[in-house]
């Protein structure tokens, strides 16, 4: 992606996408190799399992979720972390609204804001 240059997002309240139903994403701060991404997730929704290539790792900021991790589940709640390996499936249940940041690395391609693919304005 060849960024080169440093980014400072300032809070807001625009730039959330829907996901899921119940899910909607919002990418924060990425540079050359990392993406960040903060979720917000309705209690009852779910992120149903699956896999890609980035390695994974995020931290519960609110709520209570039950993520799988391959064969393991937990029941997260606020202050917990974790990391996924590329290729590993994964997915949560929602068992109260929540707030997750994740991070991507290296950085997906497909949470890029449009025309930032190749370019970012600084």
């Amino acid at each position: 992606m060849g960024y080169g240059s440093a980014m400072i997002c300032k809070a807001n309240q625009r730039g959330y996408q829907p996901a899921l139903p119940g899910i909607e994403r919002k990418t924060l701060a990425y540079g050359d190799r990392t993406l960040m991404t903060e979720f917000r997730m309705r209690k009852g929704s779910a992120l149903p399992r699956h896999s890609h290539s980035q390695e994974q790792t995020g931290y519960l900021i609110s709520g209570c979720i039950r993520l799988t991790i391959g064969r393991r589940s937990i029941e997260a709640r606020p202050g917990d972390s974790w990391s996924i390996p590329g290729g590993t499936k994964h997915g949560a249940a929602i068992v109260e609204d929540s707030v997750a940041i994740e991070v991507f690395s290296p950085a997906r391609e497909d949470y890029l804001p449009r025309g930032r693919a190749r370019k970012r304005n600084d």
